[in-house]
């Protein structure tokens, strides 16, 4: 990984470049495709939450997160496909988990996407349970996670 990672507060005109994230993710193709048609980042919502993004020394966009304090939940968390494998995830998950524990926050719930249960629990994260599908969109039963912050 870069030294010059930067992680900074998304700003609203972020918003079009962290849905076309989402959007792009090859994590969400095939039967898991349908939870994000449609879905947006919007500029309400870089303001709502505590919403950061990882981005190289060229500005470029490498990954970001979304924490609901007030839930709290970790709502999202996306690594560009070509920057996964690098630490970026591991990055941005430490820092959510910092913000979290300048929030006040005991922990953070996470309703994980399936394939990436395993790279919350490599960071601590403890099964909690599972989330039943929520059709048509949601088909699947998710895990769901929990980080202690204390």
């Amino acid at each position: 990984m870069s030294a010059d990672l930067v992680i900074r507060r998304a700003a609203a005109e972020d918003a079009e470049l962290l849905t076309d994230m989402v959007h792009a993710s090859g994590a969400y193709q095939g039967q898991y495709a349908p939870i994000i048609v449609g879905y947006r980042v919007t500029a309400e919502d870089v303001a709502r939450h505590e919403v950061f993004l990882a981005e190289d020394g060229e500005g470029r966009l490498l990954g970001f997160y979304s924490l609901w304090p007030d839930v709290p939940e970790l709502d999202l968390l996306f690594v560009a496909d070509d920057a996964q494998g690098r630490g970026i995830g591991r990055l941005l998950v430490e820092h959510m988990l910092d913000r979290a524990r300048q929030a006040g926050l005991s922990g953070v719930r996470v309703v994980s996407h399936p394939p990436a249960e395993g790279f919350y629990r490599s960071l601590g994260a403890e099964r909690a349970g599972t989330v039943p599908p929520k059709p048509p969109r949601v088909t699947w039963e998710r895990p769901e996670l929990w980080f202690r912050t204390g």
